[in-house]
């Protein structure tokens, strides 16, 4: 499932066109990604005032996936900037438009 939406993001047509129109993806045209975990992500909010992070994985299994995610995003002829895993960073980016997307997985399946 991991390389699947890995797939859907390398392959996602964000890049626009002469025409203005979103048709190429990043293998199109950077080639470079920045790939950082951020567990926070999984932090449910649906109970009490603190946030509740239940459903993430645990540390061992989450950096290994992390490992692999890195690995095969490199096998797929990307540059790929990191963090480090579990540490406290400060991260910051120019965003170049006025999307953001946010996917969850749902099981096998992701929105």
């Amino acid at each position: 499932m991991i390389p699947q939406f890995l797939d859907k993001i390398i392959k996602l047509r964000l890049y626009r066109d002469e025409n203005e129109r979103a048709n190429f993806s990043i293998m199109d045209k950077s080639r470079k990604i920045l790939f950082i975990s951020q567990f926070t992500l999984a932090a449910s909010l649906k109970k009490g005032n603190r946030p509740s992070f239940d459903n993430a994985e645990s540390p061992l299994v989450a950096e290994d996936l992390y490992n692999k995610a890195i690995a095969y995003l490199r096998d797929k002829g990307l540059e790929v900037g990191v963090g480090e895993f579990g540490a406290h960073m400060e991260v910051s980016y120019t965003n170049m438009g006025p999307q953001t997307f946010i996917w969850e997985l749902n099981g096998d399946n992701f929105q």
